[in-house]
């Protein structure tokens, strides 16, 4: 059973965030688009009480390397990050290694490091679909990753408590 609504910009709090430092990293290739999920991003994460950061980075390649870098600092300074991007299909076969390289190394970010990170890398054969994905009043991707980031860190703070 889902918990989703019709509405894609209304999603339940999320409990134990308030306060929580998110480190969005964004690929601003294509700008349009990753302005539209920034906003749902920000939207997301402000709703919850936790405070955000922005980085720019030139492709959604290159998110994950900034995320182990920001990560890699002593004393962690982030709870959570956010991989927000869009990757279009074109006629070679770089899509595919951009898409799925950056995914394997953010999955393993996540799972060798410990990170709450929320995946809003938004992966179509064209800018219709992109925008139908990105546009906080359809698929509002950038929210859905956001939320996910954040009851990430909830569990993560749930987890260390005990």
């Amino acid at each position: 059973m889902s918990t989703r609504t019709e509405n894609p910009t209304v999603r339940p709090a999320v409990a134990g965030v308030k306060g929580a430092r998110i480190l969005i990293v964004e690929s601003h290739y294509y700008p349009d688009i990753a302005d539209a999920l920034i906003s749902g991003a920000e939207r997301e994460i402000k709703k919850n009480g936790a405070i955000v950061e922005r980085v720019n980075v030139p492709g959604a390649f290159e998110i994950p390397g900034a995320i182990a870098l920001a990560a890699a600092k002593k004393g962690r300074k982030y709870d959570g990050y956010l991989a927000l991007g869009c990757v279009i299909r074109g006629e070679t076969t770089h899509y595919d290694y951009v898409c799925g390289e950056s995914a394997r190394a953010l999955m393993d970010l996540s799972v060798n490091h410990k990170l709450a990170i929320g995946y809003g890398i938004v992966t179509v054969n064209n800018a219709d679909q992109a925008w139908a994905r990105a546009a906080t009043d359809r698929g509002d991707k950038g929210g859905d990753a956001a939320h996910a980031c954040l009851a990430m860190v909830a569990l993560g703070r749930r987890w260390k408590r005990k």
